[in-house]
């Protein structure tokens, strides 16, 4: 019996449609399920990349990350504890110059568009040659080095350059971490600040409000899910980012600028074809529970303030 012509166009459009969204669907399955699931399985085993077979260990690889290993929990521990000092002071750096940018692009009239270009060119550089620039910047004979001796403040020069000083090396690439955030931070802010309603601002004007007690009381407030959005992209970029860190440092001088991320790296491919992928990805799944945390506490916090 044949279908009505009705019926029959729209099961022609249902498969139609079908049709071109299946190769999508199978690539997602092919690339990302079945990479998911690749991932969490060998995370409770032990596999070098070439052994044609894996050892289980269930989940002696999270034990030994966590605590069970001599050598490889205090180091992971000290990768934390370096991976939350970025969390904490690269996204904070990130506001505290994010939105005073946002607020005098703001208030300019001519040529906005050009200064918001300029501001956000490095977020959209190549990442690879600009930590190479900032590898030479910074090193003993390095541009940084020369301006700091030629302007009077060589006790701030550091003969080993910056990288190469234990006590600077962290601290440096976090400058240079929220160098690459500012830009993106100070669009949002800037975004927000284009669509607040002149009303409230006028409103504070009336009542005798300053501009500092405007800023703090009136436009501070409403710009809070900004600030929420803006932490959490330095949270995940510090929590998973490494490449800085390899580029720059590779984890030195003397595993003092170390994360999480490159150490994830380091028991994947820097092991010698020692048998550690399986403590890789117990790793990298230890960093996706925490950042599923994270995103979970700031949308709580989100919907606790509306």
């Amino acid at each position: 019996m044949a279908l009505p012509a009705p019926t029959a166009r729209r099961v022609r459009e249902a498969l139609t449609g079908y049709a071109f969204v299946l190769p999508a669907v199978a690539l997602f399955l092919v690339m990302g399920v079945y990479t998911i699931g690749y991932g969490l399985t060998l995370s409770f085993a032990r596999w070098n990349g070439f052994s044609r077979h894996w050892t289980w260990v269930g989940l002696g690889n999270y034990l030994d990350l966590l605590y069970r290993d001599p050598v490889l929990a205090p180091a992971v521990r000290s990768a934390a504890l370096r991976t939350g000092v970025v969390m904490v002071a690269a996204p904070a750096f990130a506001v505290v110059m994010g939105l005073p940018l946002a607020v005098l692009l703001n208030r300019i009239g001519r040529l906005r568009a050009l200064y918001r270009t300029v501001f956000f060119l490095p977020y959209v550089t190549a990442g690879i040659a600009v930590y190479y620039a900032w590898t030479y910047a910074l090193a003993p004979d390095g541009s940084v080095n020369f301006l700091l001796r030629h302007l009077g403040l060589g006790s701030l020069a550091q003969p080993q350059g910056f990288l190469g000083n234990p006590a600077t090396a962290l601290p440096t690439l976090i400058v240079v971490t929220a160098w690459s955030a500012v830009p993106v931070a100070t669009l949002l802010y800037l975004t927000a600040l284009q669509a607040l309603d002149t009303s409230v601002l006028d409103a504070a004007a009336v009542d005798g409000a300053g501009g500092a007690r405007t800023m703090t009381a009136v436009v501070w407030p409403m710009l809070r899910p900004i600030t929420a959005a803006v932490v959490m992209l330095g949270m995940r970029d510090a929590l998973q980012g490494f490449q800085l860190f390899l580029v720059m440092t590779n984890g030195g001088p003397g595993g003092h600028t170390t994360v999480l991320g490159l150490e994830a790296y380091d028991l994947s491919f820097a092991n010698q074809f020692r048998p550690t992928l399986g403590l890789a990805s117990a790793l990298g799944w230890l960093l996706f529970v925490v950042a599923l945390l994270l995103s979970a506490v700031n949308v709580r916090a989100l919907r606790s303030r509306a």
